[in-house]
């Protein structure tokens, strides 16, 4: 990934109107985390980890993107850092709290579950495969299909929420998406 997507994302962020809004999962789970630490997974231009940051999270922002980075740089509760997730490891049982918006890297998912403390929560929404999808990205390995959240996330976590739904993305485009709350366990078997 490093520096292809490095630059792809660091051109996106500079050139493009990207939501500052944050998604509707994040507003309605968030604050029902026990704990103030918190992880936002590529965290882009900071909507997540700004608000988490007014709701008294201690957020580590993690992005490729420099420039998304620099932004970040110098707001109070958010420590920003540049990582090519390629590589980048997660710390253990750290986090009362990750989101991950718009970013899928499977590779990622047991280091999630690794990284949270028990009884934390992940907050992942993304897109679905669909064949109604109006937008479809260059790589098909970015989308999830089907259950494939469920499979998973059931051993580690319970899943309090797991929906798919139909949406329009910032672009006007209509695109299949899913969204999931899952507690870590306290007690893995």
């Amino acid at each position: 990934m490093a520096q292809e997507d490095k630059e792809r994302w660091n051109e996106k962020y500079q050139n493009n109107q990207i939501p500052d809004e944050p998604v509707k999962l994040v507003k309605d789970y968030a604050k029902h985390t026990t704990g103030k630490q918190a992880l936002d997974i590529a965290c882009g231009m900071g909507r997540h980890s700004k608000y988490l940051a007014s709701l008294g999270f201690e957020v580590d922002a993690l992005d490729v993107s420099s420039v998304a980075i620099k932004q970040l740089q110098d707001i109070p509760h958010i420590h920003a850092k540049e990582v090519d997730f390629d590589t980048h490891t997660l710390p253990k049982e750290h986090y009362d709290l990750i989101v991950c918006t718009y970013f899928l890297e499977r590779r990622l998912f047991p280091q999630m579950i690794e990284a949270l403390k028990p009884n934390g929560l992940i907050l992942l929404e993304t897109f679905l495969h669909d064949e109604n999808n109006e937008r479809i990205p260059s790589n098909p390995d970015f989308l999830l299909q089907k259950g494939e959240l469920e499979a998973s996330f059931t051993k580690g976590c319970e899943l309090l929420h797991l929906v798919e739904f139909s949406a329009i993305d910032y672009k006007g485009f209509k695109t299949m998406k899913t969204a999931m709350v899952a507690r870590k366990k306290s007690c893995l078997a």
